[in-house]
């Protein structure tokens, strides 16, 4: 059963930035928002407590001059720019402009004022906003009501809102920058510890941490150490058991195999039973020490005891002499005419490659039937081997280059499941890489590729 797809989700680093930034916009607009409506409550009142104060003046003046002389002339009043007086006096509404009438005064002030002796209410005239302050002068049989306009109000309101929303975004971008400050800081020896464990994976066992200066951080780096030192530790024992088991096994190995040659050269002095059971014994010897060789190599591999050494080499020449070499001369080789004449390659190196393929088309492929030397690009060499056989699966195709992992259709096959293997780890001594493709028309084409050529 195949695993679920892992879900996508936002690097921690952005995550965290996400998370200062979001949380500082929310807490900005909050107190942005209250900071509004306490300032409009706070301006809006002392603008009604002003217009109150000035209209109550007015009306003093008009009730004062009524008394004594019994006439008003409404022209005379001071008004605020913008803003327009209505006296009513004995039921007649007196204007010093015919634009503003009693009309124009909201109707729940008139009834408020005729009820109370004043009121204040907020109301909008031709599309712009005022307040309406009204008073009964019952001592004159006159009312008197005095609009002022909230223009100055309403602007000094949209100026706070902007500042406010201005603040909430610089505040958030504020914020953004130091959620990803902090973010680094706190990933940074994560990082370090990523770094540390890639250079572990690639074979730099003895990279270790630096102490740290936080506590928590400086645990960290202790327990990535002593977990390095562990798997160092395992890794090396390991590695030391594998070689002193080769070892120790190629001397009996080299004896048997020797008793094992003379007794295969007198096959014809034993009776055919025996013969049938000296057949399969020889070709178990031959197999175990032909693996016995191949861990030997590996061990030499992992201890870092075998370096590149990269020499000149006419690859035309080499690839069919090696071909010949293992038994293989009758195999066509093609060579790419961009193919550089000389090439800087490990001859032994390569050597053990191309047997190693070919051993392997030999084994599980029917055989080989093609070498190819083709130019990648301009300094990358690729060395294909095509067999007949039955190919490689999708699924295995990464796997088979494993050491003793073995493909589906070559599990009942003679064979030590170290070659490929082999071919990988020379490969990466290059700098290159091995892979297993569909031959065009059935089979497989091993590849290998060489950079650094020239």
């Amino acid at each position: 059963m195949d695993n679920p797809r892992r879900r996508r989700t936002l690097r921690l680093r952005t995550r965290v930035t996400l998370f200062f930034s979001l949380t500082a916009l929310a807490a900005s607009i909050g107190l942005a928002a209250t900071t509004y409506v306490v300032a409009r409550s706070f301006l809006i009142d002392q603008r009604q407590q002003t217009a109150q104060t000035q209209a109550f003046t007015n009306a003093k003046a008009v009730r004062d001059q009524l008394i004594v002389e019994g006439r008003f002339d409404v022209a005379k009043i001071r008004t605020e720019t913008g803003g327009f007086p209505v006296l009513v006096l004995n039921g007649v509404p007196l204007s010093a402009d015919v634009r503003y009438s009693l009309d124009a005064f909201p109707p729940e002030l008139l009834v408020v004022v005729n009820g109370r002796g004043a009121g204040v209410q907020r109301f909008e005239f031709q599309g712009q906003p005022y307040v309406a302050v009204g008073v009964n002068m019952p001592a004159v049989k006159a009312q008197y009501f005095e609009a002022f306009p909230m223009q100055s109000t309403q602007r000094n309101l949209r100026a706070i809102a902007t500042a406010l929303l201005v603040g909430s975004f610089v505040t958030m971008l504020l914020a953004a920058f130091a959620g990803l400050y902090a973010s680094r800081r706190l990933l940074r020896p994560l990082s370090r510890v990523a770094t540390a464990a890639g250079e572990i994976a690639t074979g730099g066992l003895d990279t270790r941490m630096a102490p740290e200066n936080d506590p928590d951080l400086d645990r960290l780096a202790r327990s990535f150490n002593d977990m390095a030192d562990a798997v160092q530790t395992r890794i090396e024992r390991e590695a030391r058991f594998a070689s002193d088991v080769s070892h120790e096994l190629r001397s009996p190995i080299t004896a048997l195999t020797a008793a094992v040659e003379v007794l295969d050269g007198r096959r014809d002095d034993l009776p055919d039973r025996t013969q049938q059971a000296l057949e399969i014994v020889v070709s178990q010897v031959r197999r175990f020490d032909h693996m016995v060789m191949d861990l030997l190599e590996l061990s030499r591999i992992d201890a870092g005891s075998t370096e590149l050494h990269r020499e000149e080499v006419d690859a035309r020449e080499i690839v069919p002499r090696i071909a010949q070499r293992y038994g293989f001369g009758d195999v066509p080789v093609e060579t790419d005419p961009k193919l550089p004449t000389l090439i800087r390659i490990d001859k032994l190196r390569f050597e053990r490659i191309l047997a190693n393929l070919l051993e392997n088309a030999r084994e599980h492929g029917g055989g080989p039937i093609r070498v190819a030397l083709d130019v990648q690009s301009r300094s990358t060499m690729v060395l294909s081997v095509d067999d007949a056989g039955p190919g490689v699966a999708r699924g295995e195709r990464s796997r088979i280059f494993e050491r003793f992992a073995r493909g589906s259709a070559a599990r009942h096959r003679v064979g030590t499941g170290l070659g490929l293997a082999l071919v990988a780890e020379h490969a990466h001594a290059h700098g290159g890489e091995a892979w297993v493709e569909d031959r065009p028309g059935g089979g497989a084409r091993f590849k290998v590729s060489f950079p650094e050529i020239i």
